[in-house]
């Protein structure tokens, strides 16, 4: 399946039905009067946060939801079908914008959520309606109210408890492939992460979903490489992962290109706090893993952790300190493996 999670939406909700002009006439009533009944109302267009979902892929195929119209007012006295109501099925973490796609309508971050995009029109009152004591034969019924026509657009945001950061090759996919089950791709040239992957890790049982976005550049706040599209998705994070590779030649250069780059994309990323880790230190002795651990640590101005997702080497200590970021009510208890039933004949 394709991962998309930007699309517009051209949504419209149902007209109401109109009323009826109608008197009853039947056989030995000497007095009959209005009987027309209100139409119905239209259909309005919802969206709905459901949990199988983890990619708008569905709506680049359709983008046009329109809710059924409600039926006109009839004789004696019937009113009119109301029209369906139209659902969008959206993944948990939608942000649903208006057309200036800055305006924030909802956002829908638990499974079940809905909000109301397009209320569906009311249905016009039939003559019935406008029965008085001075006016006792109306011939007038309204029209159904209109429904609402509009364009949005859906933004997702993966729901993740920790973000992975850092430069392409840096070695996120390789962490993310050796503490959980997802199995992103991983070679030896840059940017074979394409789209955001999520995987879920456990340690000391517990459980959080880490997120892995494709590397930034220097520049990707202007559009170089993949740019910073995908950073919106770890927004949502308690905490961020920053790994640097150790092998890059420069890693203080690395670490300063991606704090450029979250202070340049704005909002709370640069605020959020961070654990760096020195990345690949399987391929140094330990004289070069305390050089360039020190040379780090003055650059970030705190601790720097070592690790190698390659060896696994510190992988344990790094989720360990992921796990003292993440609020305890992000957290799930760890799944137990269950031991087989013994074999019964």
């Amino acid at each position: 399946m394709k991962f998309l999670d930007l699309t517009k939406v051209y949504i419209r909700s149902g007209g109401g039905g109109s009323g009826c002009v109608s008197f009853r006439r039947e056989k030995f009533i000497e007095y009959g009067g209005p009987d027309g009944g209100d139409g119905g109302n239209g259909g309005s267009v919802w969206a709905e946060a459901v949990e199988s979902l983890n990619t708008l892929i569905d709506f680049r195929y359709q983008q046009h939801f329109f809710a059924k119209t409600g039926q006109s007012g009839m004789g004696n006295q019937r009113t009119g079908a109301s029209g369906d109501d139209i659902i969008l099925r959206v993944p948990v973490g939608t942000e649903i914008l208006d057309e200036d796609q800055e305006t924030l309508i909802a956002d829908l971050t638990e499974v079940g959520e809905r909000v109301l995009l397009a209320k569906g029109g009311n249905g016009g009152w039939g003559n019935l309606r406008f029965k008085t004591s001075t006016n006792q034969a109306p011939s007038r019924a309204n029209p159904g109210q209109e429904g609402i026509e509009r364009t949005i657009w859906l933004r997702l945001k993966l729901i993740a408890d920790a973000g992975l950061l850092g430069l392409p090759n840096a070695g996120k996919s390789t962490f993310l492939a050796a503490t959980s089950n997802a199995r992103p791709k991983i070679a030896d040239y840059p940017f074979t992460t394409l789209y955001p992957n999520l995987g879920v890790v456990g340690v000391d049982n517990v459980e959080f979903v880490v997120a892995d976005i494709p590397g930034l550049i220097e520049g990707a706040s202007e559009g170089r490489g993949l740019g910073d599209l995908f950073l919106g998705h770890v927004e949502r994070c308690a905490v961020l992962l920053h790994l640097v590779d150790g092998t890059s030649g420069d890693p203080v250069g690395d670490y300063k290109t991606i704090i450029g780059e979250l202070e340049a994309y704005g909002g709370v990323l640069a605020e959020k706090p961070r654990i760096t880790v020195l990345n690949k230190i399987d391929t140094m002795d330990a004289e070069e893993r305390e050089f360039l651990k020190e040379e780090l640590e003055a650059a970030v101005g705190g601790p720097v952790m070592l690790m190698s997702g390659a060896s696994q080497e510190g992988v344990t200590d790094v989720l360990r300190a992921l796990r003292s970021q993440i609020d305890d009510t992000r957290l799930r208890e760890k799944k137990r493996d269950e031991e087989p039933a013994p074999w019964q004949p």
